[in-house]
């Protein structure tokens, strides 16, 4: 089964970056999104990747949720290790797979381990990590990778980044984004043969994801993500460009092209996002896709944001995201990635405008699928 590549998944090189020695950034904005052949999707190990992964594992810390009798029963089992962050959209539509693969082969000998390697800030606070992980049901073990030290020593390269290892500690094989699923479960049952396991009994039922968590719609993904911090931003239309670091009124642009996007109000955009100082305050961005979603980060206050969210104008209805009801009412509750529009039927290109009751909320990035 053809997959396609998603735009986003290269950003964790500019994280990595910051940890390690300088990375070139493929710049995730004009990431080409190419097919990839079930028969290539999976490879070989990273080159320079550890050749002792489970031992890169036992001394790794802190673990958020440990693997039941200690990282060192992991010697002998099949383990897969997935490196994501929670608020990425790539790296939350590949969950309902490594959920299905905890579930189905646990007692055959195989170990499912998320790696949380942050993109953002706020994805560094442990405590947002196990709200997270409870929230989107990851119950399978997880440690956090903070200082990028898992990710370096298994040569990672983005989210999400699954490996294969058998039961004698070896890479067997390497997903970088998202697809390949059911070549990665049969990868699976081969390794757990090997170690002596019968998954005969196992049937290979469908996996599909729902909500958030649904799988993109490739055919109709016309836009990629965007960054809303000068830092890696692109497309920005609001007449005078950013003042970085600094409060300052911006005006919505004269018309918005597809890719491109705006803000009104006082904002400050900051390297990482763009924070709404004062009064309510509106981000447009014209796209081309079946969902749209953006990555918010709550007030300092502690208290809610309410916003409202209209495409081309009017409310969502039916194109309504998860987070959002049918007239286009949310608030930002807690740092994450938030759905806006899910879009039923022929795609076309939109404008979503989100509209901010008051000041605190911080925007971090929009993605698509």
């Amino acid at each position: 089964m053809d997959q396609r590549r998603s735009p986003g998944f290269a950003a964790a090189a500019v994280v990595a970056a910051a940890a390690a020695t300088a990375i070139c950034f493929g710049d995730a904005l004009g990431l080409a999104r190419s097919p990839a052949r079930a028969s290539n999707a999976i490879t070989g190990a990273p080159f320079s990747a550890t050749s002792r992964p489970i031992e890169v594992l036992e001394d790794a810390a802190p673990w958020l949720l440990p693997a039941p009798e200690g990282p060192k029963s992991l010697r002998g089992k099949v383990v897969i290790v997935n490196f994501w962050t929670y608020s990425c959209i790539n790296s939350l539509r590949a969950l309902p797979y490594l959920r299905a693969w905890s579930e189905r082969y646990a007692n055959k000998g195989l170990e499912v381990i998320g790696v949380h390697a942050p993109e953002f800030g706020f994805e560094r606070d442990p405590a947002n990590v196990r709200l997270a992980t409870s929230r989107l049901n990851v119950r399978y073990p997880n440690l956090q990778d903070n200082d990028y030290a898992v990710w370096r020593a298994f040569a990672n390269r983005g989210w999400p980044g699954i490996y294969f290892i058998d039961a004698q500690g070896k890479v067997r094989g390497y997903r970088l984004g998202e697809g390949g699923y059911d070549e990665g479960e049969q990868l699976i049952r081969r390794l757990l043969a090997e170690a002596g396991h019968d998954v005969s009994d196992v049937p290979l039922a469908p996996i599909a994801g729902k909500g958030l968590e649904a799988r993109a719609d490739w055919a109709d993904l016309g836009s990629p993500e965007a960054y809303l911090g000068y830092a890696k931003a692109a497309g920005f239309a609001s007449p005078g460009g950013f003042r970085n670091d600094a409060a300052r009124n911006y005006g919505p642009a004269a018309t918005l092209s597809r890719n491109r996007w705006d803000l009104a109000g006082s904002w400050r955009v900051g390297g990482e996002y763009a924070l709404l100082e004062s009064g309510p305050g509106t981000i447009r961005f014209h796209f081309h896709a079946r969902d749209a979603h953006l990555v918010l980060g709550a007030a300092a206050d502690g208290r809610p944001v309410r916003f409202r969210v209209t495409i081309d104008g009017r409310a969502p209805g039916a194109s309504r995201g998860v987070d959002v009801d049918a007239a286009g009412w949310g608030e930002v509750k807690e740092d994450r990635l938030y759905q806006l529009v899910r879009q039923p039927g022929e795609i076309a290109d939109r404008t979503v405008a989100i509209t901010f009751s008051r000041p605190g909320a911080r925007a971090y990035v929009f993605t698509f699928g």
